[in-house]
């Protein structure tokens, strides 16, 4: 009669970001299966609206409010040797807490949503523990280090470096560690000791397909207003692979095929944009939303999606978003891991900047190649990447033996 405990370092609602976008759905179907208690830190004012909505979901629950200085953290990190996200969300109450619910209730399952949560698992806790690292974020970090400036670099690269050691750690720890892709899943297990006792699993995220149904919105009324066309960026903008591409697409992309169409304007959308992000509306041709209430009729009304990253872990949403919104994308190769779709019938694929210009050029022009691609996008989706589909193989990660639980 086991119950499973979630630990996320977000809460997942509202599903509104990558990451909260996965734990969302993988919270929703662990419910379905047991009851779940939910520990969890909230930062922003949407964060704590949405504690109602983790109500109803949980059995029970923990709500933090991270408010601790990340350079504090910074110097905790240091001091002890941790990697900085670790000591960012290390908090002594929520602490408290999972040692209350591991008192007091069944739990079975201890599921671990992002590493930096992996943390809280009691070494003598006797039960299954699932990891879902989701990415390899130690990996991020060292191409960060290996591309950044100092000092940030040597920050980048002592991340990396610590961020590994807890990603061994937590491999050793764990009965199943899940990754969001088969790409991601190989480069976890090449950078282990030893592998070879180690459950890795690919569950790659899904999309509600229901909800980025471009029948079920209308497009934008001002950029239908304006002339176009409309190149558009979805993402957390304060997330550095975010600013980089919103950079790169309005410097070296945009200008290029603004000579041939005046009128085309980049749309960046996304909350907490940078000083760096906003800069970017000086230049001709570029507009940042920042946080919008719905990224939809942006989708709806872009004459084309872009993804150009040029550092990407796992499967990106904003590119099936836009898929399932039936739009052409234009994506960059790391864009595109995890999502085993067909260049040139599905979206379509560039690594450099000249090849980006080449292929949103000729889009831009065949408006029927654009229509057979935006229109496969979707058959794509529907056909692959339903959620359900997607978490089918949840249940006997998290318990082997099968079968529903009933609440204590």
């Amino acid at each position: 009669m086991g119950e499973i405990l979630f630990l996320s370092h977000r809460i997942p609602f509202p599903p509104d970001r990558g990451d909260k976008i996965r734990s969302h759905h993988l919270l929703k179907a662990l419910a379905e299966l047991a009851p779940v208690h939910v520990g969890t830190f909230a930062e922003t004012g949407g964060d704590l609206a949405a504690e109602s909505d983790l109500a109803e979901v949980a059995s029970s629950y923990r709500l933090v409010k991270r408010t601790r200085p990340l350079p504090l953290a910074g110097l905790d990190a240091l001091a002890t040797g941790r990697p900085v996200c670790l000591a960012a969300f290390d908090n002594a109450a929520l602490r408290q807490w999972v040692r209350e619910v591991l008192a007091t209730r069944l739990i079975e399952t201890i599921f671990i949503f992002s590493g930096q949560m992996g943390q809280y698992i009691p070494a003598d806790f006797p039960g299954r523990v699932v990891i879902d690292l989701c990415d390899v974020d130690s990996a991020k970090f060292e191409a960060y280090g290996a591309s950044g400036r100092t000092p940030r670099s040597w920050i980048d690269r002592r991340e990396g470096v610590t961020l590994a050691r807890e990603e061994e750690r937590l491999a050793r720890r764990a009965d199943t560690v899940m990754l969001v892709s088969e790409d991601e899943a190989e480069l976890f297990r090449s950078r282990l000791h030893d592998a070879d006792h180690v459950d890795l699993r690919a569950i790659r995220n899904g999309i509600d397909a229901a909800l980025f149904d471009p029948e079920a919105v209308a497009p934008h009324p001002e950029l239908v207003e304006q002339p176009g066309p409309h190149l558009v960026f979805t993402g957390q903008m304060d997330y550095p692979p975010n600013i980089a591409a919103a950079e790169r697409m309005a410097t070296a992309i945009l200008p290029a095929l603004r000579a041939n169409h005046p009128s085309a304007t980049f749309h960046v959308v996304g909350r907490a944009p940078t000083g760096q992000v906003l800069a970017l509306e000086k230049r001709a041709g570029v507009r940042v939303w920042g946080e919008v209430p719905d990224v939809r009729p942006f989708l709806r009304a872009a004459d084309l999606a872009v993804a150009p990253l040029d550092i990407a872990r796992g499967i990106q949403n904003k590119v099936l978003e836009a898929m399932a919104m039936a739009r052409p994308v234009l994506a960059s190769q790391e864009a595109a891991t995890g999502i085993d779709a067909e260049d040139g019938t599905h979206f379509a694929l560039a690594s450099t900047d000249a090849a980006m210009i080449n292929q949103a050029g000729a889009l831009l022009e065949d408006t029927a190649k654009a229509a057979s691609l935006a229109k496969a996008a979707r058959d794509y989706v529907l056909t692959h990447q339903a959620w359900p589909a997607m978490l089918a193989p949840l249940a006997e990660i998290v318990m082997p033996e099968g079968g529903k639980r009933d609440a204590a």
